[in-house]
């Protein structure tokens, strides 16, 4: 060890050889007050050095200054006309979006895989001891389970969003109810609960969707901003009906806004998500030469609300050449023949269900079959990446219910048009697949992750906003799609 003397100057003599510690930083002082005693050194530095030093500066200044204009002007960043990139915040230094931490609640089982459970025994199944024997029925609106599936895999790596098992350090909580599979449990719902004769008691949908409330009213995080910071699925247009007037300030994901009300739900606040496609992804290429059919529709042709279009539509074009319509319902041979005609017709009919959207869109997509939509009030998943104009036709329905029309207007689309709109479907395809690793799952949580400097702006205004009655909704948000498009041909 060296002495402390021998570090001292020889010809000049210290008054003091002790410092003073600077104080450890509180919230009154700041880490570097200027209370805080420093020694400082004698300085050998000559004249010379001192001259020498300026111009090497001078120059060392001028190589950083001209590195910085030319990398920003003649290197400019790759992703910056990659709006799927470049339109989150960047991190300065790796270039790559920042992680949004996710915190998912665990939920009684009851919610999740009790709703598996209960849904197999109301279809004669039996309990099981082991919840990785449980698998989710195949079932359209299954983004609840690839969403729950994917949080806890083990080893998540390429995601806009990060699980964390610490609520304070969560930016947003997700709630893992499976709200659209807990509305279809009972074959026949009842309306009130009962007991089976072997003591199974039935299953009741509401008084789910109240013990949900109830368990999260319970719960701190969820009172702290109102819910606002919150993340529930309901896919089924009809999934937490009875509760989301109390859920509505979260990021819902939902396929459209066919039931919810002007301030229920909104483009700004949600996230509209696509159904599972029920057929088979066609895995040939691009081509015309086996698609012999014009048009082709397989589905329900009674529908309520929005849907009676359908009907409409049967009566046009039932007896069209080269356009194939046919009544059908969910099962196995229906999809085996509607794989089959999508497959082999060059556009598929899209009309609206009991709400603006269905699950046909996505089954035409993946059959490279060009979507032909006749819904005017239709939202579309991922609209801020996808060109839909580039993958379908619009079709408004007051002209689409005119006789003749809709067969003319196909019939002149060119083969080289409907191959751009099928090289177009096979580059976005994989947005509708949940189980493409890049696919679906990873699409949802960038659209979560999007909102949350709203969800921030509005935890701040709701805490200094003055409570107040209004007389009709206060909707302050990009509304549903009225805009009255005829034709997007």
């Amino acid at each position: 060890m060296i002495h402390a003397n021998l570090l001292r100057p020889k010809t000049r003599t210290t008054t003091s050889t002790t410092t003073t510690s600077p104080p450890k930083p509180t919230p009154e002082s700041p880490p570097h007050s200027s209370n805080a005693k420093t020694l400082t050194l004698p300085s050998k530095m000559s004249h010379r050095s001192k001259s020498l030093l300026k111009p090497a500066l001078a120059i060392l200044f001028l190589l950083l200054s001209s590195y910085a204009f030319f990398n920003t002007f003649f290197s400019p960043n790759p992703n910056i006309n990659n709006p799927f990139v470049y339109s989150q915040r960047q991190n300065p230094i790796t270039n790559s979006p920042p992680v949004v931490k996710v915190y998912m609640y665990d939920l009684p089982r009851k919610f999740t895989y009790g709703v598996i459970e209960s849904y197999a025994i109301a279809r004669g199944g039996i309990k099981v001891q082991d919840d990785s024997l449980l698998t989710y029925p195949g079932n359209q609106h299954s983004a609840e389970w690839y969403l729950f599936s994917d949080l806890n895999r083990v080893g998540r790596v390429d995601s806009v969003v990060t699980r964390v098992l610490d609520p304070e350090q969560a930016d947003l909580f997700y709630v893992p109810f499976f709200s659209s599979l807990s509305l279809v449990v009972n074959p026949i719902r009842p309306a009130t609960v009962k007991t089976t004769e072997e003591g199974h008691v039935y299953y009741n949908d509401e008084e789910m969707q109240e013990g949900l409330i109830e368990w999260l009213e319970e719960h701190w995080y969820w009172k702290r901003n109102n819910g606002w910071d919150h993340v529930f699925v309901c896919q089924d247009p009809n999934a937490l009906y009875k509760v989301v007037e109390r859920v509505k300030s979260g990021v819902l994901l939902v396929s459209d806004f066919g039931r919810l009300g002007r301030d229920q739900a909104s483009l700004v606040k949600d996230v509209i998500l696509p159904y599972s496609h029920r057929i088979k992804t066609f895995v040939g290429d691009v081509g015309v030469e086996s698609r012999n059919s014009l048009l082709f529709f397989m589905g329900n042709r009674y529908r309520k609300e929005g849907g009676k279009v359908r009907d409409l539509l049967f009566q046009i074009l039932e007896n069209e050449e080269g356009v194939i319509i046919k009544h059908g319902t969910q099962s196995r041979e229906s999809r085996r023949a509607a794989s089959q005609g999508m497959h082999t017709s060059k556009f598929c009919l899209h009309p609206a269900g009991d709400t603006p959207s269905a699950c046909r869109l996505f089954d035409a997509i993946v059959s490279l079959c060009v979507p032909v939509i006749v819904s005017d009030y239709v939202e579309l998943p991922f609209e801020d990446v996808i060109d839909y104009r580039k993958i379908a036709v619009f079709v408004d329905t007051n002209s689409a219910v005119k006789p003749g029309y809709l067969s003319k207007l196909l019939r002149r689309v060119s083969t080289e048009r409907i191959l751009e709109f099928q090289r177009e479907l096979k580059k976005v395809k994989r947005y509708f697949e949940y189980e493409d690793p890049n696919g679906t799952v990873n699409e949802i949580w960038r659209q979560v992750s999007l909102k949350l400097p709203l969800i921030k702006l509005m935890i701040n205004r709701d805490k200094r906003l003055v409570k107040r009655e209004l007389l009709e909704p206060d909707c302050s948000c990009l509304c549903s799609n009225q805009s009255g498009i005829h034709t997007a041909l």
